[in-house]
């Protein structure tokens, strides 16, 4: 029997770098999914070092005939997913007064549309057999906006809806639906450290009883 696989969209060496190799730890096979090619053959080539098995697929998170694309060559070459994880997002800076609305929709392609076209390539697959993990990365935006980074405040406020969402529609069907909310900058040696976040994606996919887990030192 394969092993399971993880689809991470928006993969780079930080948080989703670290659900990688946990996942990959615990039996997944991992397709990694970001704009790169290059940066995604260095951190596949990582994974397989550590004995994980790792592929890189190039595509656009804010482009839904990329990441359509995308998702027909993993199925093809790979197989289907059985989990995926969102971690795509725009930082910029801007406050409201100045932010421009084309900006703003822009980069809420990638913060928002990209998990929802993401998604859409999973569920009708999950629901079919009633079995399938969606994990988000959130962030504390969503529950304390800061002015200085209104375009991804908004964001993150509409991903952590569309994920609660997401977790009720899906949950009669079996599919869970989580998302770990990171109150804080991810920094390794820190008490954001991605490895320390990345137990709780895990944790999450396992117990399968919340939606989400708010990762913040107050709640130490």
């Amino acid at each position: 029997m394969s092993k399971p696989l993880l689809v991470i969209v928006g993969a780079g060496p930080g948080v989703s770098a670290a659900v990688a190799r946990k996942f990959g730890a615990e039996g997944y096979r991992v397709v990694l999914v970001a704009r790169s090619q290059d940066s995604l053959n260095v951190l596949a080539q990582e994974l397989e070092s550590r004995g994980i098995e790792a592929h890189a697929v190039a595509a656009d998170a804010a482009k839904p005939e990329s990441i359509e694309a995308a998702f027909k060559t993993i199925r093809d070459k790979h197989g289907s997913p059985e989990a995926l994880l969102y971690n795509a997002a725009v930082i910029s800076k801007a406050r409201i007064s100045t932010l421009e609305e084309s900006r703003l929709v822009e980069e809420l392609q990638v913060n928002v549309v990209g998990a929802l076209t993401s998604v859409k390539q999973v569920v009708p697959e999950f629901v079919e057999r009633k079995r399938g993990t969606i994990l988000i990365t959130g962030g504390g935006l969503a529950l304390h906006p800061n002015p200085e980074y209104a375009s991804l405040s908004i964001g993150k406020a509409a991903v952590r809806s569309l994920a609660y969402s997401l977790a009720q529609e899906l949950k009669p069907h079996d599919v869970y639906v989580g998302t770990v909310t990171i109150g804080g900058y991810v920094s390794p040696g820190t008490y954001y450290d991605p490895d320390r976040i990345a137990e709780k994606y895990w944790d999450l996919a396992r117990e399968r009883d919340a939606v989400e887990f708010v990762f913040a030192e107050r709640n130490r």
